[in-house]
């Protein structure tokens, strides 16, 4: 991802923010529909292997702090989930087991969006998973209990975590409930999702 040019990915703020992009010329103005999924990986570091246990990295650190500024505070705040992702050892990915975990976890998901879509059937917008909700819906179906409300306003109030990635967090608290099959969001549903933000944001 850092490897594009630091124009090309901050143009992409827009359609992950709204579900559109706005081209402007002269004397012309389009707006074009761009609602997508975006999945991206990048690097550590720009040789690849910063902090590995078993390589050792050849970048200096002003290298590696040029790399990451690649990717800017505004554009990182606007991805639902950023994860660390391990070396993978020859013994998984020669397993023979992967193929039936994939299929299981298309069932469980397949059936977590049609819950999803069952849940919004009653709205009058045409929103059909949890991540197009708006202010209006992440306030009514993604309410939180005392604790997770604490929890959540010690990260905002730290500055650690925007008023975007807190309609974020709730956004993706919601999914992971959604995916256990609960009706409701509970504590540890949230402090997952402030899991896949807070490590990238302090």
């Amino acid at each position: 991802f850092p490897e594009f040019h630091r124009d090309v990915l901050e143009s992409l703020r827009q359609p992950l923010e709204e579900g559109r992009i706005t081209i402007l010329r002269a004397k012309e103005k389009l707006t074009l529909p761009a609602n997508f999924t975006m999945i991206a990986a990048a690097n550590p570091c720009p040789c690849g292997y910063y902090k590995d246990p078993n390589k050792l990295c050849q970048c200096q650190p002003s290298q590696i702090a040029k790399y990451k500024r690649k990717l800017s505070g505004p554009l990182i705040d606007r991805i639902d989930i950023l994860i660390e992702v391990p070396p993978v050892k020859f013994e998984k990915l020669a397993s023979p087991d992967q193929e039936q975990q994939s299929s299981k976890i298309r069932e469980k998901i397949e059936k977590t969006r049609q819950a999803q879509k069952q849940r919004f059937e009653k709205e009058s917008s045409s929103i059909l998973l949890n991540s197009e909700m708006g202010i209006p819906e992440i306030k009514k179906y993604c309410q939180v209990d005392e604790k997770s409300q604490d929890i959540l306003g010690r990260f905002v109030d730290s500055g650690k975590l925007s008023g975007r990635g807190y309609h974020r967090v709730l956004k993706v608290a919601r999914t992971i409930a959604d995916l256990e099959e609960s009706e409701k969001i509970s504590y540890n549903h949230v402090t997952e999702a402030l899991m896949y933000r807070i490590k990238e944001e302090q």
